[in-house]
């Protein structure tokens, strides 16, 4: 990406609103500053996203026979609530829930969005679609401009305006998000070619490959996107990526911060137990009424706290 050096000149009051957006690691000097608040107010903006809340998140049975996975507690708060944050820093605040398995209990504790500072609209599936026909589900509350998707089960520190202006320069049919970790076993494995993705695979890695490089769960698509979904079956956007990435269709933003795809018990005991490494916020949303699970696999027990979250705006039963 190409940069110009500029000189300019500002008031005094717009200078101090400037250097308190530094962070140190988001955003870690003045020119940085600069740069992210002129992007967030003039590139074209992605307006809409879609969080796919449908699964039935079979993996971490039996925390989800109760409260489906985007509601699963971090530090007091609903697991999706921390996206929804994320989202609202980007200046995104039309977000669409595809919802599914329990998603009664979604529309409970969301509603409308007006706690949240957001506008909620909800696509419901009658019957299991897969994240990418999820997304044609919702299609009618979409604009004809590029929306941005987020798998509802992870929780990550990422820069949403870099990802949308990395997508508009990019001019892909669909960028992916891009994380590091030590062990690719079952995540979309992704290779790199400077911006572009050039292979994606949904497999274990053959010994020939060696990339530690996988899909993070965080999309925009150009409307065209819809082309390429199937209108009938069971379809995942895992699984159209290995053919769109061979037709150079796809992009892949690599972001540093932490990760965490909470789709096991062991992983939401690694978020657990590493979330105060994420700078996210605190704070209190609603009524926190924790029920004790245990999960036992073959060697180990694990225990989490988790809760049936009510909002202080929700009428009493009393």
């Amino acid at each position: 990406m190409t940069r110009h050096r500029l000189t300019i000149t500002l008031k005094e009051e717009v200078l101090r609103r400037v250097d308190g957006s530094i962070d140190g690691s988001r955003i870690r000097n003045r020119s940085h500053a600069i740069e992210y608040l002129l992007s967030k107010t003039l590139i074209p903006k992605v307006s809409q996203a879609i969080i796919l809340a449908g699964g039935q998140g079979v993996r971490l049975r039996p925390l989800t026979y109760e409260i489906p996975k985007a509601l699963i507690p971090v530090r007091g708060r609903p697991l999706v609530e921390y996206t929804i944050d994320l989202l609202k820093e980007a200046g995104i605040h039309d977000i669409i829930f595809a919802i599914g398995h329990l998603g009664n209990k979604i529309r409970e504790q969301i509603g409308d969005g007006t706690r949240l500072g957001v506008k909620v609209t909800y696509s419901e599936e009658k019957r299991l679609l897969g994240t990418a026909r999820a997304i044609q589900n919702a299609k009618h509350l979409l604009k004809d401009k590029p929306f941005m998707v987020i798998n509802g089960d992870v929780l990550a520190e990422i820069n949403l305006v870099d990802l949308i202006e990395f997508h508009d320069q990019s001019k892909s049919l669909g960028t992916i998000a891009v994380s590091s970790v030590r062990n690719t076993e079952g995540f979309g494995i992704v290779f790199l070619r400077g911006g572009k993705i050039v292979k994606f695979l949904n497999q274990t890695l053959p010994e020939e490959f060696s990339t530690q490089l996988i899909n993070a769960g965080f999309y925009i698509f150009n409307p065209q996107i819809f082309a390429h979904i199937p209108t009938k079956g069971i379809v995942h956007l895992h699984e159209l990526f290995p053919a769109l990435a061979q037709k150079g269709e796809l992009a892949g933003f690599m972001f540093e911060g932490p990760w965490f795809d909470i789709s096991t018990p062991k992983n939401y005991e690694q978020a657990l137990s590493f979330v105060k490494k994420i700078k996210i916020s605190n704070k209190k949303t609603g009524d926190f009424h924790p029920r004790l699970f245990v999960l036992r696999n073959q060697k180990s027990f694990y225990a989490f706290g988790l809760a049936m979250l009510t909002t202080s705006s929700r009428p009493s039963s009393s």
